[in-house]
Order: structure tokens, then C-alpha cells, then sequence
């Protein structure tokens, strides 16, 4: 804006004639700008592999005394699943990727009835144990589907050897039907992998006696036993059943069963034979 002054009266001086007097306006101070230092920047907000890895290791901490689920209290329940759905959202939107589905995965939790029943048993009976349970995927070179096993390693104590003394195997056919999703048709469950402990070894070819045809032909038929029971095929169509993984990346995998039938997290294992 500019400013007017009043006119004023002329005024005479000897010598040289009186200047004129302006008035400059100075624009108004910029408001002041912040930076913030790199750390600073970091410390407010993480990074997204950062955070990702934190809230792996919080999904991982609240299942590790559930007993894989088995002793999970309704509380324990609700923070396993809001801290699944907190690792969830990194995946959100984007496609399984088969090539990195594939491999071998161990169990760490599940709410599935048809899984905690094999563990309530082996809690309630004295004959049975439950060792390792696995998922394992064969998909490296698909792109629409693959075999699935879920691996159940169990034992009868003094029989067979402790927690791995023998296998329960459940095959199935899947497919990818959305981005995520995948139809499981089962196909077959089989026993197999029978290791028998020492002291049933003992018991059917003693060391101090020399073995015979007959010891020796017991030993390699129980070690090499497998029953199988198809569950598939042209007479009977096996049940199906549709399975979300909800997050996949190089060392988790998390799932839920179809029409509610329960949430699962794995980590990745060794492969195995």
C-alpha cells in the first residue's frame, strides 16, 4: 500500500533546493522452513521392512506359548489375531508368488479343529506323541497350481521312535483360483517312514542271538512299511476346500481355511525327503 502525506509548505534555503524524501516498503519475512536430518526422518517413521520384520517378530512372540495352539487362552486368541492382521497388510492386494510358495513349512499355530484334535489326543493319551506338523508345497515351476502334503510326524512311545517314529501324510491337488486363493482336492493319506525304537528292535532280533531270515525280514518290512488310503478318485470324489494365504515371503506363510475353519502361521523349515 502506498502512503500519502499531507502537502507541505514550501521552505526556502540558501544553496541548493531541499530533496524530496521517499518511503521504501520492505516485503514481509518469509516464514521459516525445517528440514529434518535423515535420522530424524527414520526415527519418526521406520521403514516398511523395518516395521514389516517387527511386527513378524510380534505375531511370533504372542504364538510361542500356545502350545501351537492347543493351550491358547480366548485372549491369547484375540492377540494372535490382531497382530496377524497387522503382518496381513503387507500383502494386501498383491498375487501369491508359487515360486517362493514352494518348499517345506513348519507349524507354529493354528486354531484349525480338524489340526488341535491330533494335539488334544496326544495330550489326553499316554500311547500317542505328536512331533513336528509341516506343510509342504511343490509349485517351483507352476503357475496355477501344485501338490500340497501336510506332514504329521507322531509316535507310540517305546515302539517307534520319540516324536518322529512314524508319518501321517495327507495329499492333495491344489489350484490357484484369485490371486490369493487356492482349491484344495485331496487325494490320498498314507502312513509311512516307520522307525521302530531300540527296544522293539530288541525285541524281534536280540543282539546277543544271531539274527535270522525271518528277524531281519521283519526289521525291513516295518522299516519299509507304507499304507495308503486314496480318497480320490473315479467312484468318490474327496471333499475340497477353499484355503486364503493371506501373506507369503521368504520365511512365513500365513493362512485361513475356508468358511472359517480356523488361521494358520508356519515359518519356513529344511527340506526333506
Amino acid at each position: 500500500m502506498a502512503l500519502t502525506f499531507a502537502p507541505l509548505l514550501p521552505f526556502q534555503f540558501a544553496g541548493k533546493p531541499a530533496r524530496k524524501k521517499t518511503t521504501t516498503l520492505l516485503p514481509p519475512p518469509k516464514p521459516p522452513t525445517f528440514r529434518l536430518s535423515a535420522a530424524a526422518s527414520s526415527a519418526v517413521a521406520p521403514p516398511p521392512s523395518a516395521e514389516l520384520e517387527r511386527r513378524k517378530h510380534e505375531l511370533l512372540r504372542a504364538v510361542q506359548d500356545t502350545q501351537r495352539g492347543l493351550s491358547a487362552t480366548a485372549d491369547q486368541r484375540s492377540a494372535i489375531e490382531e497382530a496377524l492382521v497387522c503382518v496381513e497388510e503387507f500383502a494386501a492386494g498383491s498375487p501369491v508368488d508359487l515360486a517362493r510358495l514352494d518348499g517345506t513349512w513348519r507349524l507354529n499355530f493354528t486354531s484349525a479343529a480338524d489340526v488341535l484334535v491330533l494335539f488334544e489326543a496326544a495330550a489326553r493319551l499316554p500311547f500317542l506323541q505328536v512331533g513336528q506338523v509341516f506343510q509342504k508345497f511343490e509349485c517351483r515351476d507352476r503357475s496355477d497350481g501344485g501338490i500340497v502334503r501336510n506332514v504329521v510326524r507322531w509316535s507310540i512311545p517305546t515302539l517307534l521312535e520319540e516324536h518322529e517314529g512314524a508319518t501321517l501324510l495327507v495329499s492333495a491337488k491344489f489350484s490357484l483360483v484369485s490371486k490369493r486363493s487356492i482349491f484344495l482336492q485331496f487325494e490320498e493319506v498314507a502312513v509311512e517312514n516307520i522307525k521302530i525304537s531300540e527296544q522293539l528292535q530288541a525285541l524281534i532280533a536280540p543282539a546277543v542271538l544271531p539274527r535270522s531270515y525271518i528277524s531281519l525280514q521283519i526289521l525291513q518290512f516295518l522299516r519299509a512299511f507304507r499304507a495308503q488310503v486314496p480318497v480320490n478318485g473315479p467312484d468318490r470324489r474327496s471333499p475340497g476346500g477353499l484355503y486364503y494365504l493371506s501373506y507369503l515371503d521368504r520365511d512365513m506363510l500365513l493362512g485361513r481355511s475356508g468358511a472359517g475353519g480356523g488361521v494358520f502361521v508356519f515359518t519356513r523349515a529344511q527340506p526333506f525327503t
